[in-house]
């Protein structure tokens, strides 16, 4: 009986953690709408104000397990909220772990497209952290949503991972 018991706790708690962790990720939608709420703002304020509220770590489009970042279509970081020191940096010619070129795909959805998503294969953030090659790290199924900024040649994106 205390045996059952003991088992039965367990799972619970496993359920709770894992309805926690689910509660945490990012959706579809709210990619969407946070991206489309971006470039809203770009529009509305300039480039220079909004990006300014963009680059914020702790603002509103920064959340649960996502961000909005900013890119122009040469390739080059505008905004990054978490990795404000690849802002101005140019990652055109960056590969991933498959051989692909995600920001080429990624400017090529926007300027074709105007809006999508794009799959890929990129490690979590709990795996970025850990102090092993970028080479050696695992990686997880990734969704990309892109949305051409009108009028302008940038883009803004956020991603979840499935």
């Amino acid at each position: 009986m205390k045996k059952e018991a003991v088992i039965a706790l367990a799972v619970m708690v496993s359920i709770v953690l894992v309805a926690s962790a689910l509660a945490e990720s990012a959706t579809k939608e709210e990619c969407m709408a946070k991206c489309k709420e971006a470039a809203q703002l770009i529009t509305e304020k300039g480039m220079d104000a909004a990006f300014q509220e963009l680059q914020n770590k702790d603002g509103k489009f920064v959340w649960k397990d996502s961000y909005v970042y900013v890119m122009d279509f040469t390739g080059k970081h505008l905004t990054h909220p978490l990795r404000p020191d690849s802002v101005g940096k140019n990652f055109l010619e960056t590969k991933l772990p498959d051989g692909r070129f995600l920001v080429k795909e990624l400017i090529e959805m926007a300027k074709t497209k105007g809006e999508g998503w794009i799959e890929y294969m990129y490690p979590k953030p709990e795996e970025l952290a850990k102090p092993t090659p970028f080479k050696g790290k695992i990686s997880s199924k990734k969704l990309a949503f892109v949305y051409r900024v009108p009028g302008k040649e940038i883009f803004v994106s956020a991603g979840l991972f499935e």
